[in-house]
């Protein structure tokens, strides 16, 4: 049983578990600049707008750049279904396009367009702190799934280790993207906001995955080291009670 943990839950699997959502995460440049697309668009049209007054032209610069911005989200879509290639970054993007202009049309004020990013980064950070606090890590869970043995991990302290460290380092940019993202939003700076969005959106998840990647590979923890302690005291107290069953046997009586 032990080896059969050992082979499903390994160093090696932990790190191909990391480097497989590192890929997931890039999306290749593609997909981050399909990410970025909208946010800038809508940023873009509303700064320019609000600052020439298009108002006076009967334009809602706000209405106008969530349009432009759901536009291109479509777009995107349809060249990656003609082309056959997955639609899944486009299909966020266009996902979150939309949560953002019914925020935003629903108050009337653009900065609120960014509010569900800090909203999702707060509960995310929050939920992956509450996991890592109850010894059940996000990273363990998904090393669980991926190796097909949801608890198996958490019989290998290194591995809830080395997860609850992990999980940890997706912990950061959520906590760094509300910390620098709800004080714009707090006084309306939509321009800074929305380079905000960008800037903390692919590239400091990346880094995470990437911070991840070295920690993996500086650590190099032996994730059957606690199997191998165990085994070790194990036997040691086997040879004890050996040499005391035959010290007993080999003592003088009388």
């Amino acid at each position: 049983m032990t080896d059969q943990r050992q082979a499903g839950v390994s160093e090696h699997t932990v790190e191909e578990v990391v480097r497989g959502q590192l890929a997931k995460a890039l999306g290749g440049k593609r997909g981050m600049v399909e990410a970025a697309v909208p946010t800038i668009l809508f940023t873009c049209t509303y700064l320019i707008g609000t600052r020439y007054g298009w108002q006076v032209a009967g334009l809602d610069p706000l209405r106008l750049g969530l349009a432009l911005g759901g536009v291109a989200a479509v777009v995107l879509a349809v060249v990656r279904l003609v082309q056959r290639s997955s639609v899944q970054y486009v299909v966020n993007s266009l996902f979150g396009i939309a949560i953002a202009a019914f925020f935003a049309l629903r108050s009337g004020q653009a900065e609120d367009a960014f509010l569900p990013g800090i909203i999702y980064n707060s509960v995310y950070a929050l939920v992956l702190t509450l996991s890592i606090l109850v010894r059940w890590p996000a990273m363990g869970m998904l090393i669980g799934a991926v190796t097909g043995d949801p608890t198996g991990w958490r019989r290998e302290p290194a591995v809830l280790r080395l997860s609850s460290r992990l999980t940890w380092l997706l912990v950061l940019p959520c906590v760094v993207r509300v910390a620098v993202q709800y004080p714009l939003w707090a006084v309306g700076a939509v321009g800074w906001l929305g380079a905000a969005k960008i800037l903390m959106g692919w590239p400091i998840q990346v880094a995470a995955f990437a911070a991840m990647v070295w920690l993996l590979a500086v650590g190099r923890t032996p994730l059957e080291q606690g199997a191998q302690e165990d085994a070790q005291d194990t036997g040691a107290v086997e040879d004890s009670g050996a040499d005391t069953g035959e010290a007993a046997r080999t003592r003088p009586r009388g």
